[in-house]
């Protein structure tokens, strides 16, 4: 009797290992995740290697997702030949742009910023999407910028027909909406409106192949050939109004 008993325990122990080992295991990760996800000291030692902007230092950060982080994957030359700062960090939403603002981009006292803020909310990656909670998100960054005398560029979001974002549905009517609001926004501010998405469209509303590693991100086609003129334009506009208040 005592000795199936003890069988039983252990039988009992084994199982409960079985269930409790994978348990801690998930939560483990998933914690490890959710402390991850803001990723606030991403660029701690990149910031830290900056030094202090001559006066006559134009520089210009860029913050973003992905699409902004492989950008100086695919164009490193792009960045380090015209002094810009990539402060792109993949999948994150406006909230969490928001959330590194300071550090990523008002401390590096840029001249300049340029925003890429929103598919990773239509792409429900930190919750449901709300177009006015993103759209306020982008609006506290432009401020917080503006506030701080660095010039504003907020460019569109790039267009996708979903990526495989099932069961999400209406992707490219839901970032024609985006930036409508972005760019009426943009022009009661009297910030730069960025359009990246009318030349990087296909007929069905998905990011032109010829531009695209996945429909989703840019290549190094779609940086070189439509993007890196479009934003250059920009910055060259807003420098210029920088230097007629200096």
């Amino acid at each position: 009797m005592k000795k199936k008993l003890l069988y039983t325990v252990f039988v009992l122990s084994v199982l409960a290992n079985l269930i409790l080992v994978p348990y801690v295991g998930f939560r483990l990760y998933k914690d490890r995740l959710n402390n991850d996800i803001f990723r606030l000291n991403a660029y701690a030692w990149a910031n830290s290697q900056l030094k202090a902007p001559q006066f006559d230092e134009n520089r210009v950060v860029f913050i973003g997702n992905s699409i902004t982080e492989n950008w100086v994957h695919l164009r490193y030359r792009f960045f380090v030949d015209n002094n810009y700062v990539c402060r792109g960090k993949g999948g994150q939403t406006s909230s969490l742009l928001l959330l590194r603002f300071r550090q990523d981009v008002i401390d590096l006292h840029p001249k300049a910023v340029v925003i890429n803020a929103g598919i990773n909310d239509i792409g429900e990656k930190t919750g449901v999407y709300d177009p006015v909670f993103a759209m306020n998100n982008i609006k506290s960054m432009a401020e917080l910028a503006e506030l701080n005398g660095i010039k504003v560029i907020i460019s569109s979001v790039l267009p996708c027909k979903g990526h495989g974002w099932e069961p999400i549905k209406e992707v490219p009517e839901k970032i024609d909406d985006l930036n409508e609001r972005i760019k009426a926004y943009a022009t009661e501010r009297g910030y730069y409106y960025l359009d990246y998405n009318t030349p990087m469209r296909d007929s069905e509303n998905g990011m032109n192949a010829a531009y695209s590693l996945d429909g989703l991100h840019p290549n190094e086609a779609g940086y070189k050939e439509i993007m890196e003129p479009l934003v250059q334009n920009a910055i060259n506009e807003v420098l210029k109004q920088t230097d007629k208040t200096e």
